[in-house]
């Protein structure tokens, strides 16, 4: 694409991730376009593009931080303005998507995913690219194409790279649930796998609200109430889960423990496992992930732990982290983003991008 650039693209950016931003630029071979995002004195978001979009193909670049509110309004805001200036296409380059982890329901709460894509499509977006959702099935909540680009690749490529005896490692699922991910990893990579279960993990709270209150026993007890006979006394209650203690299925003894996940943010759990790993005669301790949210103390507790690296791309900035904890390693992919944004340009297929990925990844 550096030969001919195109003159219907345009490549605006966000203030989330500019370093991202002129990483994909520059492998494209293309200009940023003039657009200002700022805040006023009120804390409102404004955005003036200085330049005519008419009937052109735009892609905003815009990743979620610590700062998810701000940055949603943004990505919302310069989309609207590039639909009321008649822009062609608007595509959302979207490394990670905010409030993709709140895609279930929980008791009384709500499926924020589902309002974010939702509100998404309503500011104008054709096209969304986005990489390592929490859950696949999120991209059934946009009412436009979405492409869920993969950084295993990318993470793969560093361990044979990067750890040299990376023969005699396992790869550690975190939890039960994200062992179908642990199996993809270590299936190409041709390595043994290991679970970890009974982690220790935040229950789900068991507040008192309605839905819990058991029916009445004795009839008439509360004149606001009505009782439903369904042929048995009390209606049956679950069991109350009992989590065992925590154990490691398979063996990590004398060799590389390289545990993988979508995400790292909070690091307390990942602290846990590696301990556990450690007492099991794990000599070496590696955590890989797409996205390094790493909040509040996580470096410090990365530091401190038996970890020896947390590997994560770059579809966050975390620069200020690396600078707290030098076990911190960062996995470009911008020329996987710069790839996607040429070939839906050029009208390509974009099958070559998630050639021999699975579903599990």
């Amino acid at each position: 694409m550096n030969d001919s650039v195109p003159s219907d693209i345009v490549l605006l950016s966000g203030n989330s991730h500019p370093e991202m931003t002129n990483l994909i630029a520059n492998r494209l071979g293309i200009k940023l376009a003039t657009c200002s995002v700022y805040n006023k004195s009120n804390r409102e978001t404004v955005v003036e593009i200085g330049e005519s979009i008419r009937e052109k193909n735009v892609y905003i670049i815009q990743t979620g931080t610590k700062d998810v509110n701000n940055n949603i309004m943004e990505l919302l805001i310069m989309a609207y303005a590039c639909k009321t200036s008649s822009a062609k296409n608007i595509v959302g380059v979207i490394p990670y998507l905010p409030y993709c982890k709140q895609s279930k329901m929980r008791k009384r709460g709500s499926i924020v995913s589902k309002l974010v894509a939702k509100m998404i499509v309503k500011a104008g977006f054709t096209h969304v690219i986005t990489m390592d959702l929490n859950q696949k099935e999120i991209q059934g909540f946009f009412d436009c194409p979405v492409d869920n680009l993969r950084a295993s690749p990318f993470l793969l490529q560093y361990v044979q790279d990067s750890i040299p005896d990376y023969r005699n490692a396992v790869i550690v699922s975190r939890n039960p649930g994200s062992a179908k991910k642990a199996t993809s990893y270590a299936e190409r990579l041709r390595l043994g796998i290991a679970v970890i279960h009974g982690e220790q993990k935040e229950s789900e709270s068991d507040m008192v609200d309605g839905r819990y209150s058991p029916p009445p026993v004795t009839k008439g007890s509360n004149p606001h109430c009505f009782t439903v006979d369904i042929g048995m006394p009390v209606v049956p209650s679950n069991l109350p889960k009992e989590k065992p203690p925590i154990n490691v299925v398979g063996d990590v003894g004398g060799r590389i423990a390289i545990m993988v996940d979508d995400m790292i943010d909070d690091v307390e759990s990942f602290v846990a496992a590696a301990e556990i790993l450690k007492e099991r005669g794990a000599y070496k301790i590696y955590v890989l992930a797409t996205h390094g949210l790493l909040s509040s103390d996580a470096p410090r507790l990365i530091e401190d732990s038996p970890i020896d690296e947390v590997v994560v791309t770059n579809t966050i900035p975390h620069e200020l982290q690396k600078m707290q904890c030098h076990k911190i390693k960062t996995v470009d992919i911008s020329i996987l983003l710069a790839e996607a944004i040429r070939r839906i340009h050029n009208k390509e297929s974009m099958s070559y991008l998630f050639k021999n990925v699975t579903l599990e990844d």
